[in-house]
């Protein structure tokens, strides 16, 4: 194995974990004491720092060490989980909401730091594997926060499961000392400029490096369907009698080995192929096939009968895997994007995309469940049939000129 693989596995596993215990575990546990769908989705508003990490990313970019950042970011992550160790959900919902935001801040922290690191390490043959390590590694170290530890909640208590994942943050926190793998190395002097935080200048820089437009354009929209209906879909099933520890299973666990089959799949399909767009575009109408499958479900869809449990599975895990490969062949993109960028601002280039791709994601799913209560399920995802459409169309009628 690559060093540079499992030191990225490592990072990008323990980055994982917020995701994870917030879109995985929270909605359904939240569901199960009686809130509305409107609150469960305002709840996605933790992820705020997600869109605001090209804020600070310039720092990690321009001051000390890439590992003196992932360090601190870590050990923040620690005092997160212990904060919220001490706290009860039900009756200190501000307070854990706060902790949570905490923790959402220094995962983007690290983010950033990690984004990096992997622009920096991985030399252009290996960005599409590279990039299989990253989405594998998050989706794993979400399963194990959202749907694992959702299956076994009832057994750990809320203390005991925060304490766990302190635990292994500290062991990232261990082994990242350890790596030696240029995370203590300075911008090389023959590529560095005077630091500069000057939010407009950043800005003119991060747009004239080639093809970011049509990138960031196209990582703003991708998701935007998909994301409606991945939020959505368990909570339908959810009130059609699934159970808490089955949707923890097969959405939590079994669904998420699909997607990352998928990303593995993506990672392979990159190296080789020539053309990724052109692929992409093929994934991105399959996307719309499986989206259209689960639309008809919402409005035909009977309690207690099998065939429909079972078609409700099956798409899922269909939905799933699509997205796992369209998930890796995007990142792929993007960071073939960054590596054109100078090294002095490569993290930040990164940022400025992904945080377009979580804005995207973000503020529709925060909206969302406000969507549903009003529309119901089947009109909303005829909703998300149609946003999916937009990706294809603006994949047809621009020009990824540069990219």
């Amino acid at each position: 194995m690559n060093p540079k693989y499992v030191l990225l596995g490592v990072l990008y596993f323990v980055q994982g974990i917020p995701y994870g215990l917030q879109s995985g575990l929270l909605p359904i546990y939240f569901r199960t004491v009686g809130l509305s769908l409107t609150k469960i989705s305002l709840t996605k508003m933790l992820f705020v720092p997600w869109t605001l990490k090209v804020l600070w990313a310039p720092l990690v970019d321009q001051y000390f060490t890439k590992k003196a950042w992932l360090v601190l970011s870590l050990w923040g992550l620690v005092l997160a989980c212990l904060a919220c160790s001490t706290m009860t959900p039900e009756t200190q919902f501000l307070p854990v909401a706060s902790a949570l935001l905490f923790m959402n801040f220094f995962a983007s922290l690290q983010d950033v730091a990690v984004d990096g690191v992997a622009v920096w390490l991985l030399g252009k043959d290996e960005v599409g594997y590279g990039n299989t390590v990253q989405v594998v590694a998050y989706k794993l170290g979400s399963m194990m926060a959202g749907g694992g530890l959702l299956t076994f909640l009832h057994l750990l208590g809320w203390g005991p499961l925060f304490w766990s994942l302190a635990a292994v943050y500290l062991l990232a926190i261990l082994y990242t000392w350890r790596s030696d793998l240029r995370l203590q190395c300075p911008l090389q002097e023959s590529q560095a400029r005077s630091p500069t935080l000057h939010p407009w200048r950043i800005l003119q820089e991060l747009l004239r490096v080639p093809g970011t437009p049509w990138t960031a354009g196209f990582v703003l929209i991708y998701k935007l369907g998909e994301q409606g209906a991945t939020s959505m879909f368990p909570l339908f099933l959810l009130d059609r009698d699934f159970s808490a520890q089955k949707l923890g299973f097969w959405n939590g666990v079994v669904a998420l080995v699909f997607s990352i089959a998928g990303s593995s799949l993506g990672g392979h399909l990159i190296s080789r192929q020539r053309r990724p767009l052109a692929l992409l575009k093929v994934l991105l109408v399959l996307r719309i096939c499986g989206l259209l499958f689960q639309t008809l479900l919402t409005a035909l869809y009977k309690d207690k009968a099998s065939v429909f449990e079972v078609a409700a599975i099956l798409s899922i895990c269909t939905q799933h895997f699509i997205a796992g490969v369209v998930t890796t062949l995007t990142f792929s993109i993007m960071m073939h994007c960054t590596q054109k960028a100078d090294e002095n601002i490569q993290a930040t280039h990164y940022s400025f995309l992904a945080t377009l791709e979580v804005l995207g994601k973000l503020l529709f799913s925060t909206l969302v469940g406000s969507l549903v209560d009003r529309l119901g399920f089947t009109a909303s995802f005829c909703v998300f049939l149609c946003l999916s459409f937009s990706s294809v169309l603006y994949m047809l009628q621009t020009s990824p000129a540069g990219s």
